[in-house]
């Protein structure tokens, strides 16, 4: 766990972004209230007749991809996974860009609105306090993410509750081996555990502890590194008895946003294989506008929506 007011902040995270990829950060107190606040939320709209949820459904949301999916209804590598979920963005206006626009929001339960808000606040305000740590790490001033990337960013928030997975299933996953498409993910669970991060080829458990949030790193931000900061695969299967509710915060780069490596000074160096990743990619090759790259990875994770998406360079 790294404290991030602590004055060795930076240099912990470094060290973390360097060798396992992942990292923890505490939970003050008003953010535990919250996070329960939320979860229970969720769990009050999951439990809901699938009818009620039905008139959130994402096909509503058109191409800003907002809004409830069932058990099943997302895709990881052409797998269904075993996860029923509800996406969200910043609260804009009707705009013909993919993932933006206004959120769908329920009637019931009616406080959702106000606790998805307030989480996504805060976590952005964390997600840009930790990013100024990296930059300070790899000897960047420490604004150099706010001033460019994430001037303007790209924040997306999802809220999934994983039931528990069949006895004796071991060929499908809450959710499949994957990384994720920008620059940090902020994670608060419930502390059912589950997670699992691979870390130099081995698959470990990640902490199940509901007072810490998980940092993972995404794939931009092992582009912009040269691989220092690996983007490390991730997945999930429940195998407790109960449901398991987990609260990912995306903070990426701006959608216009065009992301080249950084000028860094150090000797690392990481030589980049495609075939060790998930889904072969090449890090290194790829370019132009990251609204791109990203609505392009959404789309193979909802296929049947992404016909209305012009989708380039992909």
């Amino acid at each position: 766990m790294i404290d991030p007011d602590a004055a060795d902040a930076a240099e912990g995270i470094d060290a973390a972004c360097r060798t396992a990829g992942f990292f923890a950060v505490p939970l003050d107190a008003p953010l535990r209230i919250l996070r329960d606040d939320l979860i229970g939320l969720a769990a009050e709209f999951f439990s809901l007749p699938e009818a009620t949820k039905e008139r959130v459904a994402m096909r509503h949301g058109g191409t800003a991809w907002r809004g409830w999916f069932p058990l099943g209804g997302e895709l990881t590598s052409g797998v269904p996974d075993r996860k029923e979920g509800y996406y969200f963005g910043t609260e804009l206006p009707a705009d013909p860009r993919p993932l933006h626009g206004p959120n769908l929001w329920p009637e019931t339960p009616s406080g959702l609105r106000t606790a998805v808000t307030a989480w996504m606040a805060a976590m952005e305000a964390l997600g840009q306090q930790v990013l100024a740590h990296m930059a300070t790490g790899l000897e960047q001033e420490d604004d150099v993410f706010r001033r460019g990337l994430t001037a303007a960013p790209t924040c997306l928030f999802r809220i999934f509750r994983y039931p528990p997975h069949p006895a004796g299933d071991t060929a499908t996953w809450g959710v499949g081996e994957h990384t994720d498409y920008g620059l940090l993910t902020l994670l608060a669970t419930d502390g059912t555990p589950g997670l699992e991060v691979k870390v130099r080829g081995e698959w470990v458990p990640a902490p199940a502890d509901a007072d810490l949030v998980l940092c993972n790193l995404g794939d931009m931000l092992d582009r912009l590194t040269g691989g220092r900061y690996r983007s490390n695969p991730h997945r999930v299967r429940n195998h407790a008895g109960t449901d398991r509710y987990s609260l990912p915060f995306f903070l990426d780069p701006g959608w216009d946003a065009e992301v080249e490596p950084l000028d860094l000074h150090d000797a690392w160096t990481v030589p980049h294989d495609a075939t060790e990743r998930w889904d072969r990619a090449n890090l290194r090759d790829i370019g132009g506008r990251y609204g791109d790259w990203l609505s392009a990875k959404v789309a193979k994770v909802f296929p049947d929506l992404a016909g209305d998406v012009r989708l380039t360079g992909y």
